[in-house]
């Protein structure tokens, strides 16, 4: 698989690759999470722009047909990284379990290096599919309701959080799956 550079500097790619550099400033937020209560609205709204960020890149790839092997690595990637870094500082100031940090490091590390060995098989990228986007975003939801102090003993708290965790492993599965199909169709070529 070859990435050129003009398939690389698209505006969708451009927009992932902010996504994937908000994780520098989202941490040194972090740093001062406790601190003031204003920081918990600065992390609260970046991650919004991060979320924005992913549709508009996704909606401008399809619009002006720039859907690239690059951005499909890219666009996943900014989303795990800025995830993966608000959801361990959030583990570690425990304000979510340390179980749950594990289920989304290790899903994403998984599907990551599986990506990486089937994209070494059938020469591109598997792009995202729709449960791994709503995936993304009901963790998303969990993270939101999380910064704005949200009640988690609620029912819908915890309704949102445990279905969370469901759409973790119907994904991971979902994705394995369909690996496995790519596999099995390149291998009967």
């Amino acid at each position: 698989m070859k990435i050129n550079s003009k398939e690389f500097f698209t505006i969708s790619n451009l927009l992932s690759l902010l996504r994937l550099f908000l994780a520098i400033p989202l941490w040194i937020l972090f740093d001062y999470y406790n601190s003031y209560t204003s920081i918990k609205y600065w992390i609260f709204s970046l991650c919004l722009f991060a979320a924005f960020t992913d549709i508009l890149d996704g909606y401008l790839a399809r619009k002006f047909n720039q859907v690239t092997e690059a951005g499909k690595i890219i666009d996943p990637l900014a989303d795990k990284v800025a995830m993966a870094v608000v959801v361990i500082r959030l583990a570690f100031y425990g304000e979510l379990p340390f179980y749950y940090l594990l289920m989304i490091i290790l899903r994403d590390l998984l599907i990551f290096f599986g990506g990486i060995y089937v994209t070494s098989k059938i020469g591109k990228v598997l792009p995202s599919n729709i449960l791994g986007k709503i995936t993304v975003l009901i963790i998303g939801i969990v993270v939101l309701l999380t910064l704005v102090q949200f009640d988690k003993t609620s029912i819908v708290f915890k309704g949102i959080y445990y279905f969370s965790i469901l759409m973790i492993i119907i994904s991971f599965i979902a994705y394995v799956v369909r690996a496995n199909e790519y596999l099995q169709r390149k291998k009967s070529l």
